[in-house]
């Protein structure tokens, strides 16, 4: 079975690959645990994130977001000393207040999901002229990234972004060989774009 090739370097994102990352997802729990380790992932490797989810999972209540954004300091200060933690304060404190931010979209949209598919009208894009070049941002993550970062957000610039439209599933960027991309075209909704 083909696969991507940047998935094929060791066991966790292999799985991480097959069994998650750009299949279309409609869960707001997941989507902010998402989130979480990509503004955690800030300046490291998305390997390193995979080997702490459990860590995160744990420090952060299981990706809830209305516990995640009552957190005070002394939650702060346990998060700090949790072993196999990234120890990055302003990291923790974007978190708690993306959580904040996140909780008041759910408020105006209903869910974060439907905030975040409309921007692509519900469908999955695929961009041809990805399969030649790689890209790690493009103008609808800048799109996505301004609104964001207008109603608050923080370390969701726009390459933040394209990584986490690619992980669920917004931009279908599998390689055409890769038997996720296939599977993809045949089972959600798809918009061809040059």
């Amino acid at each position: 079975m083909s696969k991507c090739t940047w998935c094929q370097s060791d066991i966790l994102s292999e799985a991480y690959h097959d069994e998650e990352w750009g299949i279309p997802l409609h869960d707001d729990r997941k989507h902010f645990e998402y989130l979480l380790m990509e503004v955690m992932q800030c300046g490291l490797s998305w390997n390193l994130m995979l080997k702490k989810r459990e860590t995160f999972r744990m420090c952060f209540d299981d990706f809830d977001y209305d516990k995640i954004a009552l957190y005070d300091e002394q939650k702060i200060r346990s998060i700090m000393l949790t072993e196999n933690m990234i120890k990055s304060e302003r990291k923790i404190r974007a978190i708690i207040n993306n959580a904040i931010q996140y909780r008041k979209i759910i408020d105006e949209f209903g869910t974060f999901d439907e905030f975040l598919w409309a921007y692509s009208k519900h469908k999955t894009i695929v961009y041809q002229s990805h399969q030649k070049q790689h890209v790690a941002s493009n103008e609808l993550s800048d799109l996505v990234s301004k609104e964001l970062k207008q109603r608050g957000f923080k370390y969701l610039g726009s390459i933040t972004v394209y990584s986490h439209l690619q992980a669920c599933g917004i931009i279908n960027d599998h390689e055409k060989k890769c038997f996720q991309y296939q599977y993809i075209m045949e089972n959600y909704p798809v918009e061809i774009q040059e």
